[in-house]
């Protein structure tokens, strides 16, 4: 089982560092699951990705205070800008953008709500 959760934290930090540069792919959720299999297989592992320079910081906010840097929401409001209007400027049907923009509305309502880290 350890392996499983190795491989699954390996994978979740791909898909982080992949989100650092695609807008539609979130980065620090990813990170959280990368922690969490990491804290199940390897202390060694999840040793590295807390005490990580740039991914670390995101982690421990998150876990102690529920926070998220004000960073980090910007580049996300950005993000969800940029798939919003990108559906727009494609034609999507009205019923989808209305589904986006519910959808959108409501984790940007999330995100703006934490605290600060």
């Amino acid at each position: 089982m350890r392996y499983l959760y190795a491989s699954l934290g390996l994978l979740c930090v791909g898909l982080a560092l992949l989100g650092i540069a695609l807008p539609l792919l979130p980065t620090v959720p990813f990170l959280l699951l990368a922690s969490f299999f990491f804290a199940k297989s390897s202390e060694r592992m999840h040793n590295w990705l807390i005490s990580h320079a740039i991914f670390g910081p995101m982690i421990l906010d998150w876990r102690e205070h529920g926070a998220i840097r004000p960073a980090a929401k910007k580049a996300a409001t950005a993000s969800v800008a940029a798939v919003f209007m990108i559906s727009v400027l494609f034609g999507a049907p009205s019923h989808v953008l209305v589904i986006q923009l519910v959808v959108l509305g409501g984790v940007m309502v999330f995100i703006w709500t934490r605290p600060n880290g």
